[in-house]
């Protein structure tokens, strides 16, 4: 199909692929699915490191299909708040102004293309608003499809960074019911973040609930046995039973309690403590492995996309953080790679919560399980339950494990599994447009 008589499909994102955050990873599924089914996909997004500034990618090249354009001083770290919205201020302005020129956004009656945003950063929402807006003599608005990924200003109040009344909160909500309005589909992640929306606007004729996917197939991300991982033997893990959190250790996803709890076996012989990823929280880590001598707990950086499947199989247990204030503002997804590589959770969260029902068991009538679990729940601020967690893994057969990580594999393969829930939320982008 000639580039020219395709329809386009338009990406706002802040983050993308090889950048190793998940909205980005998330968005370069979509995308290339997308492309797949013969649309031209165009992504608008930065140029350097989401967490790194210094990193620096290609400002133009094509991935599976997708046109990628990268945009200069769209991000400058995670460091520092005002920084961070001085990048989204002026990534949001290049997307305005690229997004104008978009070839084959809007065709006959406006209706061969359409424009995809998510929450990264939230101002992304104000460019495709305008970009929808000023594209109106061109031939006609190209539909706007909104993916909420988090929600603020619900998540800045619940972490105390700024008021409910606040002029930025009230900006913040503003924008969400201009979108909510005039976006022809909204995606949530889960029924809270649903209800949190529709608390603002009630679009519930046009919204879905579907929850993200695995980055991988499950088919091609199968366990890899202790035995032949590269990453336990380049780590010394062999023999050790591994508590592993692998992801961003965002403000909003407290790791308190089970650090205070991880103290207590620093000098256990077959405890090790695996922290991956980046973000605010970081430094908690890093801080109680300096103040403590833990020999046993790392701190390691992302790893790259083709290793992932190593290190999220060399632990025994992941752990996954939810705070108290944060259900129905954000959906941490690390659970669902985890789940893949069939290990059991460790559920550090409110219950209920958007995982609680998948780690504990879904409740059927009479508030009764209906199927077994797939993990352990821990309260925050339980340091004690934490501890007890700890020493069930460690004391745990090895063959209780493995059930519970094939009852974790077997909901992602049933349920949760990247061809189904990609495909699906593609299905929504396609919703309502002319062939």
């Amino acid at each position: 199909m000639a580039a020219a008589n395709k329809k386009t499909l338009l990406i706002l994102s802040q983050v993308y692929i090889p950048d190793p955050a998940s909205v980005g990873q998330h968005m370069a599924d979509a995308a290339a699915e997308m492309a797949r089914r013969g649309w031209r996909v165009v992504v608008l997004t930065s140029a350097s490191g989401y967490n790194d500034p210094s990193i620096k990618y290609k400002r133009r090249e094509t991935i599976d299909g997708v046109e990628i354009f990268r945009l200069p001083l769209s991000s400058f770290g995670k460091k520092r708040f005002a920084l961070r919205i001085l990048a989204a201020v002026l990534f949001m302005l290049q997307t305005i102004w690229h997004g104008l020129f978009v070839r084959g956004l809007s065709g006959p009656r406006g209706k061969s293309g359409a424009i995809l945003v998510s929450t990264s950063p939230p101002m992304c929402v104000v460019a495709a608003m305008a970009i929808r807006l000023l594209r109106l003599g061109t031939g006609g608005r190209a539909p706007i499809k909104f993916w909420v990924m988090d929600i603020n200003p619900d998540q800045l109040i619940s972490l105390g960074k700024i008021k409910p009344d606040s002029m930025p909160a009230r900006l913040m909500n503003l924008f969400n019911r201009m979108i909510l309005k005039r976006s022809s589909d909204v995606v949530v992640l889960d029924k809270f973040m649903a209800k949190t929306m529709n608390d603002k606007l009630d679009v519930t004729p046009k919204m879905a609930i579907l929850p993200p996917w695995p980055h991988e197939n499950t088919d091609d991300f199968a366990p890899i046995a202790h035995a032949d991982n590269t990453f336990r033997h380049q780590y010394n893990l062999d023999g050790k039973r591994v508590f592993m959190y692998s992801g961003n250790h965002g403000i909003a996803l407290p790791l308190e309690t089970f650090l205070r709890a991880a103290v207590k076996f620093k000098d256990h012989p077959r405890a090790a403590f695996l922290f991956i990823g980046d973000g605010a929280r970081k430094k908690e880590v890093e801080a109680a492995i300096k103040e403590h001598a833990m020999t046993n707990m790392l701190s390691l950086p992302y790893q790259p996309l083709g290793n992932l499947r190593f290190s999220l199989s060399a632990a025994d247990a992941h752990l996954v953080s939810v705070g108290n204030e944060s259900v129905g503002s954000i959906h941490p997804c690390k659970i669902y790679g985890a789940m893949a590589v069939a290990r059991p959770i460790i559920l550090l969260a409110p219950d209920p919560c958007h995982v609680s029902d998948l780690v504990s068991g879904e409740r059927g009538q009479e508030d009764q399980p209906t199927r077994q679990p797939i993990g352990w729940h821990i309260p925050h601020g339980d340091v004690e339950a934490a501890a007890r967690v700890i020493q069930d893994v460690l004391d745990a057969p090895d063959d209780r494990l493995q059930a519970m990580g094939r009852r974790a594999r077997h909901v992602i393969q049933t349920k949760l599994s990247k061809p189904t829930l990609c495909g699906a939320f593609c299905d929504v982008l396609e919703r309502g447009l002319k062939s």
